[in-house]
Formats: C-alpha cells, sequence, structure tokens
C-alpha cells in the first residue's frame, strides 16, 4: 500500500524533528520517511520485509520534556488490557507509550493522565484482520510538543479524500519522588496520632490554669524587652 495523495501533500520533507513508525515497512515506505525528517524512530513489526534492516523490538525517544517509547504492540497481552499496557510503559519508563498493529487509531489517558496510549492507525490504509470486515481507515499522528505540553492532532482520510482532523491536549504531571512521598504519608500519620494523643488525654486544671499564668509572664517579659531601649555597650 502506499501513502494516499492527500497524506502526501501534508508531508513536507524537513517540516518535522522525529518520524516515528512501528513497524511492517518495505525498504521503499523506510526511504520515503527518512526523507520526511533528519530522525527517524522504526521498530520491528510482525510483517515486516524480510530484505529491510533489523530493526529495535522498542525504542525510547526523547522529546522535549517527554520521553516516548515505542513497540510494534503485538507484544501486549492480553491484548487491549489497561493494566498489560501499563506494565509495558513501566518497563520502557516512559510518559507516552505508541503502538501499531491494530491498524486502528486512538489517544488513551491511563492512570488519571500520568500517561498517555497513542496509536497512529495505518498511513497507508491497510487491511487488518482486526478491524470489522478488513475495512481501515487511513490516519496518522502529529504530535506537537511544547514544554510540558503536548498537542496531538489525528489525521484521518474520510469520504471522498477529504482529510478530518481531531484534537487533544494534554500536560506532563510533575514528577513525584515515591520514598518523599512515601516519607510525608508517614510524617501526616504521625502528626495526626499524635493531634488524637494530645486531644484525648486528660487535663490537669492546675496545671492548665499555671501554663496559661506563664504564658501570660512569657508575653509581658517580650513585650518589656522590645519596648525597652537597649545599651550598645552592652549589647557590644
Amino acid at each position: 500500500s502506499k501513502i494516499p495523495a492527500p497524506f502526501k501533500k501534508m508531508l513536507v520533507p524537513n517540516k518535522m524533528r522525529h518520524v516515528i513508525c512501528t513497524g511492517n515497512l518495505s525498504s521503499e515506505d523506510y526511504a520515503e520517511l527518512s526523507g520526511l525528517a533528519p530522525n527517524v524512530h522504526v521498530v520491528a513489526g510482525d510483517h515486516d520485509d524480510a530484505n529491510q534492516m533489523a530493526f529495535p523490538e522498542s525504542r525510547v525517544v526523547q522529546v522535549g520534556a517527554f520521553r516516548v517509547g515505542v513497540i510494534h504492540g503485538h507484544q501486549i497481552l492480553p491484548w487491549n488490557s489497561k493494566e498489560a499496557v501499563e506494565r509495558v510503559r513501566r518497563k520502557l519508563g516512559v510518559d507516552i507509550l505508541v503502538t501499531g498493529h491494530t491498524h486502528r487509531n486512538e489517544v488513551t489517558s491511563h492512570s488519571d493522565g500520568a500517561f498517555y496510549h497513542i496509536n497512529p492507525g495505518s498511513i497507508t490504509g491497510a487491511s487488518s484482520a482486526l478491524v470489522p470486515d478488513g475495512k481501515v481507515t487511513p490516519s496518522f499522528i502529529l504530535l506537537a510538543v511544547q514544554d510540558t505540553k503536548v498537542v496531538c492532532y489525528v489525521y484521518e482520510l474520510g469520504e471522498g479524500d477529504e482529510v478530518q482532523v481531531s484534537k487533544t491536549e494534554f500536560t506532563k504531571k510533575a514528577e513525584v519522588d515515591p520514598q518523599l512521598e512515601a516519607s510525608n504519608a508517614k510524617n501526616a500519620t504521625l502528626m495526626a496520632s499524635f493531634y488524637r494523643s494530645q486531644k484525648e488525654a486528660e487535663v490537669d486544671p492546675q496545671l492548665e490554669a499555671s501554663n496559661a499564668k506563664n504564658a501570660t509572664l512569657m508575653a509581658s517579659f517580650y513585650r518589656s524587652q522590645k519596648e525597652a531601649e537597649v545599651d550598645p555597650q552592652l549589647e557590644a
């Protein structure tokens, strides 16, 4: 399959810094992608060209503040399991996980926006047994990264070769040190326990009155100290 003409018009060489592909390439496909950007990142698919150079099973690409992990997708078992996707994401240590395999595009938030799973679909619209009737809508995804923010544009080729675009935005969450978070939780528990024990303790009325008197004396002493003139020689 070839990249549809409406998409080709949009893919202007050297307008992008990175091209990410989830595999299943022919030699001609790889050559075409290599002409689009200075950085081309490809992983092995499950039906790569036998004459094509060998690609790694996974890649991790740093784009701005984001670590982007890439695999073909057939390694995720059971498929469509959020837990399985999370395991792969955690293993690669990435903020965004990009997979293919299904030939259906999707942008999904996981763990309350802690990371995103992106599937660009098939840019050529190659048929797939994983799609009902084998009919695949050609699609690709463009990520615009600025600092800790990503704007994700999904391009689909509709009827009459009309390109339809949808957009998703997300921001990278601040990283939390697990040890510091656990320590803070422990301290909060200790403080809560201390507060409860203070509240629950019986108070001696005479001791309470004595404490109040001492507090008044300390306040008076502090005021008199503030109001008193200080001898510079004595202070020296």
